[in-house]
């Protein structure tokens, strides 16, 4: 039977000691490497199996004398002997330390960082910018002073009562939105690991049991007036010089939005084709609308360029760079009020849809994607392939006839409506 080793090594064998495992006792090796670095390494059995854990190095900056391997080693001799394993020890030990260090980062991670960070990375998709400005804006007035500081992993349906309470009865819409966008920034630092568990701003099943359904609002239909009395109204528009009227004007001729007609540049703008290109980035449905001018929309456009500006309508004021800004979104209302016109600017395309079905024989898809509306049947998205310009022209030029006269000339196979004193 071979004899034990007990403190077989010797300071001067370490150092000197070629490469390869020599001996100590107890368990305890000096491992040498063909490089010459050296380390500690305790041996040990533990339900029938040999296993190797590092104890450090054996030379070098921070090395380990052999008196203190071989306390190490005793340390972990004590341990073995109690059925502890010490790799399974030191893994739990580093898992540990590990999560205490995450947990002390995510800590120092606010709701209002997380907030910021998504709005910074999501921004660019989103369609507008009054979209972006008032994501920013709702989460600054309500949500912030509440949770701004708080670690986004501490944020629990406490916090998200005392945010939507005192704003779900009076301010019913942006309480909706305010609780949603809580909910996407949460879903988002989950997302990334920051916190863990149910989103406490979630609706259905968690929210939805605390505060009571909100009433929708009611928007029912833009205020439009009748089509028969459009050419009416045009006439009298005429009659007007203002940026506003000719702006209206355009927008009605052309059955567009007001966005789409006073964020309008004249780099979409082709007088010779009389033909004006929306960008996808500026329309609703998020794709490029073409849209055919009739004779009496460039005339309105050759009359706005004189006025000179990068938008076709222009406002009054100045920026403090000297440049023409746009014309402001609530002119064409503000006019409409003026005139004593109950109606919106929206509600003319309402007027030209039902002008369209029920004085022309325009096809359906023709009026509906004059209006740029999408195409809500899947299968027939799906085989559209054209845009129907050259027909939308037509019925574009027919509207205008019928806005500037009242009637439609025969060759465009309309029937004639009641004639209107201009």
């Amino acid at each position: 039977m071979p004899r034990k080793l007990s403190n077989a090594l010797t300071p001067l064998a370490v150092k000197n000691a070629k490469p390869g495992r020599h001996a100590d006792g107890g368990g305890l090796h000096l491992l040498v490497k063909e490089s010459g670095a050296r380390s500690w390494v305790y041996r040990f059995m533990l339900r029938g199996k040999a296993r190797d854990i590092g104890l450090g190095a054996a030379a070098g900056p921070g090395a380990i004398s052999l008196a203190k391997a071989r306390d190490k080693a005793d340390a972990l001799r004590l341990k073995v002997k109690a059925g502890v394993d010490p790799l399974a020890e030191r893994d739990r030990e580093a898992a540990e330390a590990l999560a205490a260090a995450q947990a002390a980062q995510i800590a120092g991670i606010t709701f209002k960082a997380v907030a910021e960070a998504h709005i910074a990375a999501n921004e660019d998709g989103w369609r507008n910018a009054k979209h972006r400005q008032q994501w920013k804006n709702t989460l600054a007035t309500y949500v912030y002073p509440v949770i701004g500081a708080l670690p986004v992993a501490e944020v629990g349906t406490t916090h998200i009562l005392q945010i939507l309470e005192p704003i779900w009865k009076e301010k019913p819409e942006t309480a909706s939105r305010v609780r949603g966008r809580i909910e996407t920034v949460l879903d988002a630092a989950k997302a990334r690991g920051y916190r863990n568990g149910e989103n406490p701003a979630r609706w259905r099943g968690h929210v939805a049991q605390i505060l009571p359904a909100r009433k929708r609002l009611s928007r029912g239909h833009h205020k439009a007036l009748s089509y028969e009395d459009v050419p009416t109204f045009v006439a009298s528009l005429r009659n007007r010089e203002a940026t506003a009227a000719l702006a209206l004007e355009f927008a009605i001729l052309t059955a567009a939005r007001t966005g789409e007609v006073i964020g309008a540049t004249w780099a979409e703008i082709d007088l010779g084709k009389a033909v004006w290109t929306i960008p996808a980035g500026r329309m609703k449905a998020g794709k490029e609308h073409r849209v055919p001018l009739s004779a009496r929309a460039v005339e309105i456009l050759k009359t706005t360029q004189a006025l000179g500006g990068d938008w076709l309508f222009v406002g009054t004021a100045k920026t403090s760079d000297g440049m023409k800004p746009k014309l402001s979104g609530m002119a064409m209302n503000m006019l409409l009020r003026r005139m004593k016109v109950d109606a919106t600017v929206h509600g003319f395309r309402s007027a030209f849809r039902d002008w369209a079905a029920e004085s022309t024989g325009y096809a359906h898809e023709v009026c509906e994607m004059a209006l740029a509306h999408v195409i809500e049947n899947k299968a027939e998205a799906a085989y559209r392939r054209g845009d129907l310009f050259e027909k939308r022209r037509r019925l574009m030029n027919d509207w205008s006839a019928y806005c500037l006269t009242g009637h439609v000339d025969a060759k465009g196979g309309v029937t004639p409506i009641r004639s209107v004193v201009v």
